[in-house]
């Protein structure tokens, strides 16, 4: 079972990698901000959102509420409380 900060961690890598680098992992994981306010572009979303998709097996649904993408906390908790379902 993946905990909460195992995925954390994982999330934080993946958002890094979306960014090429530019973030790293442990600045994502250190920040209390928006993903947006890190820097993270909205092409770096697309790129998150589709590993997150293929890695976890869970939909991000773009089209509404999307307050998930907010920080990693947000993030990880939609995702965990998608694949543990």
């Amino acid at each position: 079972m993946t905990t909460q900060a195992d995925l954390s961690a994982r999330l934080a890598v993946m958002i890094s990698e979306a960014c090429d680098g530019e973030i790293t992992a442990a600045e994502i994981s250190a920040a209390d901000c928006s993903l947006a306010a890190l820097g993270v572009t909205s092409l770096a979303q697309l790129r998150l959102i589709d590993a997150i998709e293929d890695e976890f097996g869970v939909e991000i649904d773009l089209a509404g509420y999307v307050d998930h993408l907010a920080g990693l906390d947000d993030l990880a908790r939609y995702v965990g409380e998608r694949i543990h379902r």
